[in-house]
């Protein structure tokens, strides 16, 4: 007998009583996502009960990559007519691309991989959705449960390896735990702060038989993530925005996570208060709107960086006071106070302490806010905000966001940017890897709407771009999808172009190539008297250029482009649109001595912002 039956005969219930529970919770535990058919009760394997619940949850798309360990679930998944599975290269490629997967879509992303080495593959992919709050779920093959703890062939414990970076994470030894523990992880990536899950499968509970039914009931009491904001706290905030002469809208990612860009419209046009976008957070609200001051931060726009230390009332939005925009954060606006709404109380006060904290959904607490400041508008007025007004428009006159020519003759990757940007339109998926590149992907792409914009933000991935493109594109076929990566971060997972050659996800690829791993040449110019130790990667102009990009994309069966001249920026563009049968990669040759402007050096205050090397905006003007 398997350890599935664990109910004696005895206490079990009939078909009949278990059909009228089931039909009961189809209606009543909305816990439960996807559409909440009735299925069951049917004998399975524990294999077929993990794809047959997958679909019953609403997937369509899995990526990953076969081994022993989940060999038993492989060969039913053959057979789903409802499941696309998508055969990465590496793990690492199936990971990102069910983080491009949730970000670009708003579905949960899921990957597969066997034990040991394929799970420890998967380990960055979701530290990096831990660390940028993504919905995401991990499925892992295990040895046989007989066999744990033995040190047998490709045995690794992945639970406890990634339980500090996972919301939940739960190891499987018996088939019956099969849909509960399934409906689970999707139920807990998805609602509170999303986050990945991990379920590892011990192999021998795939393959025994068990008894399947849908929809499972889903038992986590100590799991009641809050929606609804305390309303005295949203009253006070909205006092407090009432008194504010400098308030500063600074929103983070949990906007777009929470998908309420409009509900922020809404709340930004009713205080009139100026608005900053961290680098997760862009595009939730358009950059081409008046009162959106750009991206603060490291890298982030003088005006957003100097909004917010100037500002006397910080309303945080989704965001959690990270030190790339704090910078040094006991001088990170030091006259604000601070309200701060998330749904993760954990992130309340942990870094900046909140005058008025609101914990719950900014999808629930935007709206109440805004209520709360047509109430006080009413009795009070709406408060008269010129003054500040005139200091920030100055600023963004006097330092707007721009870039020099270079002095080699190449071209300004910026500029490959902002001409990539004009002819894709804000329609399209902007997905950068990490380093100078993804910085001007961020100031450079004019960012219009949620979900434009993919990239590994706070635990900064190289190797992110390709496969999160991949897993946008299958997200949004329909949409034009940019990687916009380095040549140092494309040599770390390029070899997923194949995937998307062989399973015909059009990507487009704009390799920023300055011959470097160009962050990391920046700080070496400017912090150790450019000694450039080990940063030359040989790819670009006048060197022996291995790989040569081109060729290297030929080779996948993709279409290679090589743009070397400001003249012919705009003609390779439009024909890598032009290109929508197959993955196209194009090799921007630019300079490899241009940097990232404006720049606040790691650990010092913010209001050292550098708009150029040696040069510090004039605060006592601004004032």
């Amino acid at each position: 007998m398997s350890n599935g039956s664990r109910v004696t005969p005895s206490v079990m219930p009939s078909h009949a009583a278990r059909d009228k529970r089931d039909k009961n919770e189809s209606t009543a535990d909305s816990l439960v996502p996807g559409p909440n058919r009735v299925v069951g009760p049917v004998q399975m394997t524990g294999s077929a009960a993990i794809v047959r619940a997958l679909e019953e949850l609403g997937v369509t798309d899995v990526f990953g990559l076969p081994g022993g360990a989940i060999l038993p679930t492989y060969d039913p998944l053959m057979d789903s007519t409802v499941i696309r599975h998508i055969l990465v290269r590496h793990e690492q490629g199936a990971g990102h691309a069910a983080q491009g997967y949730y970000l670009a879509s708003g579905r949960p992303g899921v990957a597969i991989a066997t034990s040991g080495p394929g799970a420890t593959n998967l380990v960055t992919a979701i530290a990096d959705a831990h660390m940028d709050s993504q919905a995401c779920v991990f499925i892992t093959g295990q040895v046989a449960s007989s066999a744990i703890g033995s040190d047998a062939f490709q045995e690794a414990d992945i639970v406890g390896i990634t339980m500090p970076i996972t919301k939940h994470s739960r190891l499987i030894t018996d088939a019956a735990d099969i849909p509960q523990a399934l409906a689970e992880a999707f139920h807990i990536a998805t609602t509170g702060r999303p986050g990945p899950v991990l379920i590892d499968v011990a192999k021998d509970a795939q393959q025994a038989m068990m008894e399947f039914s849908w929809p499972p009931r889903i038992d986590l009491p100590g799991y009641r993530p809050v929606v609804r904001g305390h309303s005295k706290q949203v009253r006070e905030a909205a006092r407090l925005i009432q008194q504010a002469e400098r308030p500063v809208l600074y929103v983070g990612g949990g906007v777009s996570r929470g998908h309420a860009s409009v509900e922020l419209a809404e709340l930004a046009e009713l205080t009139g208060a100026p608005v900053v976008t961290t680098l997760t957070a862009r595009g939730v609200f358009p950059d081409s709107h008046a009162q959106h001051l750009g991206m603060p931060g490291m890298h982030g726009s003088v005006a957003a960086v100097s909004a917010l230390q100037m500002s006397d009332l910080l309303i945080t939005l989704g965001a959690r006071f990270d030190d790339r925009v704090t910078g040094q954060l006991s001088s990170f606006a030091p006259k604000a106070k601070v309200i701060h709404a998330d749904i993760d109380p954990a992130e309340i006060s942990k870094n900046r302490t909140a005058d008025v904290p609101i914990v719950g959904s900014v999808k629930e607490i935007i709206p109440e806010l805004s209520d709360a400041v047509r109430d006080s508008h009413a009795v009070s007025g709406a408060p008269d905000l010129t003054e500040w007004w005139t200091v920030l428009q100055r600023l963004r006159e006097t330092y707007p966001m721009g870039y020099a020519p270079t002095e080699d003759g190449l071209m300004s990757p910026q500029k490959v940017i902002e001409r990539l940007s004009a002819h894709s339109g804000p329609e399209a998926v902007y997905v950068a890897g990490v380093g100078q590149h993804q910085m001007w992907a961020s100031q450079f792409v004019q960012y219009e709407r949620p979900h434009q914009w993919l990239n590994s933000a706070g635990l900064g991935t190289m190797g992110f771009s390709v496969p999160a493109a991949m897993g946008a594109q299958v997200g949004n076929p329909d949409r034009v999808v940019w990687a916009i990566d380095g040549d140092g971060c494309f040599q770390m997972t390029n070899q997923e172009l194949a995937t998307c050659l062989i399973n015909k996800i059009p990507i487009k690829v704009a390799i920023i190539n300055n011959s470097s791993l160009g962050m990391v040449r920046q700080w070496q110019t400017l912090f150790y008297e450019s000694r450039y130790s080990n940063t030359d990667l040989n790819t670009g102009h006048d060197t022996i250029r291995v790989p040569d990009f081109v060729k290297l994309a030929e080779a996948y069966g993709c279409v290679g482009l090589r743009c070397e001249r400001d003249e012919d920026i705009d003609a390779t563009i439009e024909q890598a649109l032009a290109i929508n049968d197959r993955p196209v990669v194009v090799d921007f040759v630019v300079s490899r001595d241009s940097m990232v402007w404006p720049m606040v050096p790691s650990g010092v205050s913010n209001s050292e912002i550098q708009v150029a090397k040696d040069m510090t905006p004039d605060w006592d003007e601004e004032d």
